[in-house]
């Protein structure tokens, strides 16, 4: 396998050179300033093309990945996202022109993105993100659905998502067929996200996900600021621990353990930190002391499209989880069994005070979920139905 890739920061160039060292494949990358991305975007508003899809674009990654094509024998090419698109057709062109001997051209969309910033732009707590989200939202709608017809095969991580690509294709006044839309739902690693080997902290609840993300964002303000309240009212001792990186100032305000060093064990919050109600982690090492030693994880997006990882981690871990409608629409678990669903801030609250007082539905929960995603979301089968599909398109 060859992965190819841009990369900006430290941290991202030490993943590829990361990458690179396994043996199981090689690693083509490019170095893509900040500055060039800003440049890119900066073009791509003279153009009718969304920003998401110039974002990326490296031309000497392009021609590297073009002549790799030509050199060498691959069974298929799959690109990812939206800012990967460009890079496909730029691909798939180039398969057609010379014939039956490269091979097919995979779009992973993983999401709608249009979805997305049509509920961003209704929803988000940000003014900034309801801007951006309303500038983009044209433009992207145009380009996935066109997307649906330059590519043969693509991928999508939901039947919402898959439903609504094809909806954006079937309203342009385009020729030419859409392309086969496949489903293929995120797995979770159940070798690293294991239950808990020590007892769970009582009245300890876990919110996760990177909270540079607007929806996340938005989701933990709403949380603590209509949520928590009741909950409260009724626990007092109830306190709320927010774990991802790159909170934004609106959600650092929310904590009141300022001062506090982030640490990869939420057992360190003990003691004369265990007084405070809210705390915000910021960046941690490992995510799963944090989903091992909650008594709930709390999934509470009010909008977003495709596959929440977030609860399929939690899941994972054993920790029960209460979830809004918009966290699990895209999942096959049943609400009730393998976790709980919910639809208003009042029915969140009401669900979170009745588990946190039964520790025997708590147990429940948690083994159900677990068994929920080893029977449905494993990599192993992820993979497997990948491979299926890849098959198909090659035979």
């Amino acid at each position: 396998m060859t992965v190819g890739t841009t990369w900006s920061g430290r941290d991202d160039r030490s993943a590829v050179e990361e990458g690179g060292g396994n043996g199981a494949h090689a690693v083509v990358a490019e170095h893509l300033p900040r500055a060039r991305s800003a440049w890119n975007c900066a073009r791509a508003l003279l153009t009718a093309d969304p920003l998401q899809a110039h974002y990326s674009w490296s031309p000497s990654l392009s021609a590297r990945l073009a002549e790799l094509v030509d050199s060498t024998s691959f069974d298929v090419i799959h690109v990812e996202h939206l800012r990967g698109a460009r890079y496909g057709l730029a691909l798939a062109t180039g398969t057609r022109q010379h014939g039956s001997r490269h091979p097919p051209v995979f779009w992973d969309s993983v999401d709608c993105i249009s979805s997305l910033f049509r509920r961003a732009w209704q929803q988000s707590e940000s003014r900034r993100v309801r801007l951006a989200a309303r500038l983009e939202l044209r433009r992207t709608e145009r380009y996935e659905g066109r997307m649906l017809r330059r590519f043969d095969h693509v991928l999508v991580t939901s039947d919402a998502d898959r439903r609504d690509l094809l909806a954006l294709a079937e309203r342009q006044d385009a020729h030419g067929p859409v392309g086969r839309v496949d489903v293929l739902p995120n797995g979770v690693d159940l070798e690293y996200f294991t239950p808990a080997d020590r007892p769970r902290q009582p009245m300890t609840l876990v919110v996760t996900g990177k909270m540079s993300y607007h929806a996340n964002a938005t989701a933990v303000i709403r949380f603590v600021t209509a949520v928590m309240p009741a909950v409260w009212a009724t626990w007092p001792e109830t306190r709320l621990m927010i774990v991802g990186k790159d909170p934004p100032r609106e959600v650092v305000r929310l904590g009141d353990a300022s001062g506090w060093s982030p640490a990869s064990n939420p057992h360190a919050l003990t003691g004369a930190r265990a007084g405070r109600r809210v705390v915000v982690t910021g960046t941690v090492d490992d995510i799963r002391p944090f989903l091992r030693c909650a008594t709930l994880a709390i999934a509470p997006i009010q909008y977003g499209v495709g596959i929440q990882n977030k609860v399929l981690e939690a899941l994972a871990c054993g920790t029960p989880v209460v979830a809004t409608r918009e966290a699990t629409s895209a999942l096959a678990a049943q609400p009730g069994r393998d976790l709980i669903v919910v639809e208003t801030p009042g029915e969140l609250a009401r669900a979170i005070g009745t588990l946190l007082g039964d520790a025997d539905r708590q147990r429940q929960l948690g083994l159900a979920g677990r068994t929920f995603v080893e029977r449905h979301h494993s990599w192993a089968g992820a993979a497997a139905r990948l491979a299926e599909i890849y098959v198909e398109a090659i035979g």
